[in-house]
């Protein structure tokens, strides 16, 4: 399976560049590009994209109501921000219309043409450092959510292996912690996203904090 890719950034040379050396990898079909929000959302409406490279911060229509629009109108389609920042509110923001990580700008074309097959396989591309500083975002603005309620659809073993997934643990950290199999943790992790109706491990840890699932201290 090869992926269309479409990559978003006002920069020029930067955005050619890109496309020049992501078009060298067998895996990836079609790289298209687009100069701005707006210009990404035409290009979604005309073609079917897999994974969109965003940048974050453009003229116009920016990267967060870009990738809100982009899975408005193609839920299916994966979203990677591309940025200068390791973590800021504008990431932040941009995790929370749905997008699936991200990667900073001075990442190899190896690395982003790695990243977006990742996220089109359904994971989340954000390092171990990164998902700290997202779950401090998250749980500075968590609205206290009853924990019982939003436990109540996961079984007791699903309820240990998202609390380990809203940490930032790989699969293998949660085989090794909760004593499991490599591939009875791949189940558990398929349904919790499932339950909880989330698209990857990214947003795990945003509904973990939101609904009660994890606090300071637990």
């Amino acid at each position: 399976m090869t992926l269309r890719i479409l990559i978003v950034d006002d920069q020029e040379l930067f955005r050619t560049a890109i496309a020049l050396m992501l078009a060298r990898d067998p895996r990836l079909s079609d790289v298209a590009t687009a100069s701005s929000g707006e210009a990404a959302i035409e290009h979604v409406r005309a073609h079917a994209v897999d994974v969109v490279l965003m940048d974050i911060r453009m003229p116009g229509m920016d990267g967060i109501a870009a990738t809100r629009e982009v899975l408005r109108l193609r839920p299916a389609t994966r979203v990677l921000i591309l940025t200068t920042f390791d973590l800021d509110e504008y990431v932040y923001a941009a995790i929370r219309e749905g997008a699936s990580g991200f990667l900073t700008k001075d990442a190899s074309p190896a690395e982003l043409a790695d990243a977006a097959i990742a996220v089109a396989a359904g994971e989340s591309v954000m390092s171990s450092r990164v998902t700290e500083a997202l779950i401090g975002f998250v749980r500075d603005g968590a609205p206290g959510a009853d924990p019982a309620s939003a436990l109540a659809a996961l079984s007791p073993r699903e309820q240990e292996v998202a609390r380990a997934l809203a940490t930032g643990a790989s699969n293998d950290d949660i085989a090794r912690k909760l004593f499991l199999s490599a591939n009875t943790v791949k189940t558990h992790v398929k349904a919790v996203l499932a339950k909880l109706g989330v698209p990857d491990r990214v947003h795990v840890v945003i509904w973990a904090y939101e609904n009660g699932l994890l606090r300071p201290g637990r």
